[in-house]
């Protein structure tokens, strides 16, 4: 049936914007995380409804929680997953301070609201209610919520995966971060669900020039250089790549448009148009944009040891996402491509992920995506990020970004996440809440389809 506001309240627990208030309200921000106060407030909460919970980690400031709800044996065991770290809020900001977790004109304000806490509310809160149902849900249902995910998983998710595979035992898929949420193109609404991600690449340039005394000119200088290999990434772009989870996403979008926008959305698929139907999109094209080629962004400049003293070297850092299937090898080349040879290019950190999706659960994701919202498209996704997607990955696990909003028009999602004034709207809160719920007791066997 289509979604009402109609949500039971948890059974014996906060409400769904209260226990989002009291998430938000305790500061986990990463560096250096201290999740623990919040992990074993919500460990209290599982454990008072009757759910077996266990807290692992390589420190008690640091752990993670997985809980597990027996279900009845005719469906296989499904995780839900998220972090309850958050990025920092330096430099920003706020219209409210980022951590008091304001109501004001239907949005809870505050850092994680939709990164990723709103999420785990709604896994939190379909948890219990499908524990207060009987019969439960067809199958097992474990919930795993883990630290240090912004910072790369190494005391969360990749921790769980290397030291306690055992839990994840007969586990073929998962939801977590991020998709499902709505946005509008051509007055259709579509639920993008995550299928595939981006894999994580820092690299490292060292720009080295002469140097010297302060007072005098030194040239070629590695400010200089600096200064013109930045403006090289500004200005010019990777190649660009149609993948097949692209693909699938952009064809499956264009033919729920009318004509002519089917045809013109559909030409981002032609490499020699891509380009130039990103600049009629105008907004829409800089979200599709990173979906067509691996990219990279600066992010932290070193150098320079003292005021009166030109620096031999500079480091500059860059942030890399590839798409599924490259290599780092691959991205050197086309940074070289921008930037020329007279600058020593290195990879700091690498984590590969899967090159072909399983989409053998996407559409009993879909089937509920339809139910809540009968006008709108659910289509598969590639994120342009990367997430603990990867390290579960490695368990054999497919993963399906599905926290579901249906948003507001002009909500702008993508700039909110890591940004000041993130806020989510109640409303989507409650959706999402419905909907994860109806998928953990509607679901049934799913068979691999595989792209």
């Amino acid at each position: 049936m289509p979604y009402s506001r109609m949500t039971p309240p948890l059974p014996d627990s906060p409400g769904l914007v209260e226990l989002l208030r009291r998430l938000v309200r305790f500061d986990t921000t990463n560096p250096p995380g201290n999740e623990g106060a919040c992990l074993h407030y919500i460990q209290g909460l599982l454990t008072e409804s009757g759910v077996d919970v266990e807290l692992l980690g390589p420190s008690r400031d640091r752990p993670n929680l997985v809980a597990r709800l027996k279900g009845r044996g005719s469906a296989p065991p499904l995780l839900m997953y998220g972090h309850v770290d958050v990025v920092t809020t330096a430099g920003q900001e706020w219209t409210h301070p980022p951590f008091e977790a304001r109501i004001e004109d239907g949005f809870v304000w505050g850092r994680g609201t939709l990164d990723m806490k709103g999420g785990i509310v709604m896994m939190l809160s379909a948890l219990l209610r499908a524990k207060s149902e009987n019969p439960g849900p067809p199958g097992d249902v474990l919930l795993a919520l883990v630290s240090d995910e912004e910072a790369g998983g190494e005391q969360g998710a990749k921790f769980l995966a290397q030291n306690h595979a055992e839990l994840f035992d007969g586990v073929s898929y998962a939801i977590g971060e991020f998709g499902g949420f709505s946005f509008d193109i051509g007055n259709r609404r579509f639920y993008p669900i995550m299928v595939a991600e981006k894999q994580s690449c820092w690299i490292r340039l060292r720009i080295r020039g002469h140097s010297g005394h302060g007072s005098l000119t030194h040239q070629p200088g590695a400010m200089a250089k600096l200064s013109a290999v930045l403006r090289q990434l500004e200005e010019r772009r990777l190649p660009v790549h149609v993948t097949p989870v692209t693909r699938l996403m952009i064809e499956s979008i264009g033919s729920r448009l009318p004509f002519p926008a089917s045809l013109a959305f559909r030409a981002m698929l032609r490499p020699a148009l891509t380009n130039m139907v990103f600049k009629l999109l105008g907004d829409r094209g800089r979200l599709f944009s990173p979906l067509f080629r691996n990219t990279v962004n600066p992010t932290m400049v070193t150098g320079g040891l003292a005021v009166n003293l030109t620096p031999g070297e500079i480091i500059l850092d860059l942030d890399a996402r590839l798409l599924p299937g490259y290599t780092p090898g691959q991205l050197l080349e086309e940074v070289r491509g921008i930037i020329g040879e007279d600058v020593a290019i290195e990879v700091v950190r690498f984590e590969s992920g899967p090159t072909s999706p399983d989409l053998g659960f996407f559409q009993t994701i879909a089937a509920i995506v339809r139910q809540m919202d009968p006008e709108g498209e659910p289509v598969p996704m590639l994120l342009p990020a990367s997430t603990d997607a990867r390290h579960f990955a490695k368990l054999g696990i497919q993963t399906y970004g599905f926290l579901p909003m249906r948003l507001p028009a002009g909500f702008n999602f993508s700039e909110l996440i890591h940004g000041p004034d993130e806020r989510i709207p109640i409303d989507a809160l409650e959706f999402g809440s419905e909907a994860v719920y109806r998928l953990i007791m509607g679901r049934g066997e799913t068979s691999p389809g595989r792209i």
